[in-house]
């Protein structure tokens, strides 16, 4: 599963404008292709991210009053109040996004936007068959605490400095009279600088930067957990929820900070998978010498069994006609059989005929009631006796003869 970056052109009808786009590997670790086309004649993949370049962003932080979370009907209408003297523009025109674990009674950013130029993009890739995932921006304000970060970035004939900050995202001109509207810098801001500007940048900051491509910094800026497909952009419940286990997933899969945890669950399995088979040889080791021991008893006691094809089985055969062949006496025979039936029937039942034959005695005329039969089929097992009754017969045989 591949991985489609697209931005979104800086022109009126980006329907009609080309999209630069970058398709990374699942892992993103290998820039696969990349350049600008029409939605139609985009990569096709499976997870579609789009990005709004800086310059269409504006950054508000506001304090949520207690109960706009409610609803996002009732949210929109709190952001438009908040941010109705801080706007050029009218609220109604834009569209508006919450930074993700928003919460009320605490300081929060918000990125507007053209709400009609964002919605179109959207459709024009979704119209091209391009569904989006997620939509993220290319900067967002650093959390609290954290240092600045400095991009230098464009062509050198429109370069661009975009400071990332606690205070929010600004975007000024890559030149002396630009950094002096950033004000002094931390000792320790990082400044990276794409290849294009990178000569300029040095230059204006006075020292040497990182080299950062473009398509590398979108990356970054996609696993952002911003996501700006909010309100009306918003899907659906059930696929805010697939996106985020999609999401959760990806990470978990091909992020590098989950690598070792992956090599662990990796040798985890695969130290269960050799114990199991190591265990499952022992037991049927195990088991097959039970086998030939019962085999080896069998044939050393009768010699005159050469095939062995069921041991247990061939053994009680050959015991019974060792016994017979002796005279001796076995429970499927009568004698044994009239002292277990004597000790099980209740007292004063007394059979008017007996049949035996083939180790099954036949009483005829005993008479017995369900509850009695049940307490004579009780012991009879006990003993090793099956009963049962056929109309007003009481059949016993040993269990081994059944």
């Amino acid at each position: 599963m591949a991985l489609l970056l697209v931005t979104i052109p800086l022109v009126s009808g980006p329907a009609a404008g080309e999209y630069g786009w970058a398709l990374w590997s699942s892992d993103g670790r290998k820039l696969r292709s990349q350049g600008s086309a029409a939605p139609a004649l985009l990569p096709s993949s499976d997870e579609v991210i789009l990005g709004v370049p800086a310059a269409a962003l504006s950054w508000h932080q506001v304090t949520l009053p207690q109960g706009s979370m409610s609803g996002a009907v009732r949210l929109r209408s709190v952001l438009n109040g908040l941010l109705e003297d801080r706007l050029l523009d009218d609220p109604e025109a834009l569209h508006f996004a919450l930074e993700p674990a928003a919460r009320v009674a605490v300081p929060v950013w918000v990125a507007a936007c053209n709400r009609i130029w964002l919605r179109a993009a959207v459709q024009a890739l979704e119209a091209a068959g391009r569904r989006v995932t997620r939509i993220v921006p290319e900067f967002t304000p650093q959390p609290a605490g954290s240092p600045p970060m400095v991009f230098a970035i464009g062509d050198p004939d429109a370069a661009l400095c975009i400071v990332c900050g606690t205070e929010g995202v600004a975007t000024l001109p890559l030149d002396a009279a630009g950094l002096e509207l950033a004000g002094p810098l931390p000792a320790d801001t990082t400044a990276l600088a794409e290849p294009a500007v990178a000569e300029l940048a040095e230059s204006v900051l006075g020292r040497r930067l990182p080299i950062v491509k473009p398509a590398e910094r979108w990356l970054q800026a996609s696993r952002s957990p911003w996501d700006l497909a909010q309100f009306d952009l918003a899907s659906t419940g059930r696929a805010r929820a697939g996106k985020k286990a999609a999401a959760m997933a990806r990470a978990l899969w091909y992020g590098r900070r989950w690598r070792a945890a992956r090599w662990g669950v990796l040798a985890l399995l695969l130290a269960q998978f050799i114990g199991l088979n190591a265990w499952a040889w022992k037991e049927r080791n195990a088991l097959d010498a039970k086998r030939g021991a019962v085999r080896s008893l069998l044939t050393q006691t009768f010699p005159s069994v050469k095939l062995v094809v069921d041991a247990p089985v061939q053994m009680a055969r050959e015991v019974a006609a060792l016994e017979q062949a002796t005279g001796g006496v076995t429970p499927s025979d009568l004698e044994p059989m009239l002292v277990a039936l004597a000790a099980s029937l209740p007292a004063g039942r007394v059979p008017t005929a007996i049949d035996f034959s083939a180790g099954q005695l036949r009483l005829r005329g005993l008479g017995l009631p369900a509850s009695e039969f049940a307490g004579v089929k009780t012991a009879l097992s006990s003993r090793g006796y099956s009963a049962r009754t056929e109309s007003d017969l009481l059949l016993v045989q040993a269990e081994a003869q059944r």
